[in-house]
């Protein structure tokens, strides 16, 4: 059954350099609720140590501008601040993992409901594979709700911004748009939606001694820092 290999993990953070001899985790599932960072992180881990960055919403999201069946079909209840249903969250994801060999990647923002946390287990373990580590970032709501109201997104190539810690500096406005889900009412909901669901994932990992808080209030820099100790077997 693949292992996880023991490499030295180099960090390299404005003119310092640090390197840690520790057991690479080669499969992560990193999750936490909106605008906890997620994606920021998980690029972050796949950067670091050369693993493959799975969003899945960023997957569904391409799906959508794609207009795929199943962007078509995940397109609804995103743009209500819905969960997408399992079954096509759990194609997406199988398909994203198959093309890793089930290894060598990070989980971004999945899974998020126990039924995916088992149908994960299970695509893992039908192939010798399982979870090494799962990330939790906490956040508090009002930090939250001021994170993703304020965020933009450029029409054309994707990229975010936000209003106070990233501005989008000499970019046309008009091409600057809140995501349908990033709308007050909608990232409320979103939370609700969040904690009813996905307290369960938190449990069944914990449980299994999996799970791993890192508190994501801070500077992405400061985050990282948290990240680091986390896989290097410390104290985040």
């Amino acid at each position: 059954m693949p292992g996880t290999a023991a490499r030295s993990l180099s960090i390299h953070r404005q003119g310092s350099r640090r390197e840690w001899p520790v057991a690479v985790k080669t499969r992560i599932a990193l999750f936490g609720p909106p605008g906890s960072g997620k994606g920021t992180q998980a690029k972050y881990l796949a950067e670091c140590w050369e693993l493959r960055h799975i969003s899945t919403g960023l997957i569904l999201r391409q799906a959508i501008a794609a207009k795929t069946s199943v962007g078509r079909k995940a397109e609804v209840y995103m743009n209500k601040g819905d969960l997408v249903p399992d079954h096509l969250v759990h194609q997406v994801v199988e398909d994203s993992l198959g093309q890793v060999g089930y290894d060598n990647f990070v989980l971004d923002g999945y899974p998020r409901r126990l039924l995916q946390a088992q149908q994960l287990d299970k695509i893992l373990g039908e192939r010798g594979r399982h979870l090494d580590m799962v990330l939790l970032l906490t956040l508090p709501t009002e930090i939250i709700v001021k994170r993703l109201t304020r965020r933009r997104v450029h029409k054309l190539t994707g990229e975010v911004f936000h209003l106070d810690y990233k501005p989008p500096t000499g970019i046309d406005p008009k091409l600057l748009v809140l995501r349908p889900d990033d709308r007050r009412d909608v990232v409320w909901e979103r939370l609700r939606v969040y904690r009813a669901q996905t307290q369960p994932v938190e449990d069944w990992y914990r449980k299994r001694g999996l799970l791993i808080e890192i508190d994501a209030d801070g500077s992405i820099d400061e985050v990282h820092e948290r990240v680091d100790l986390a896989l290097a077997g410390g104290s985040p």
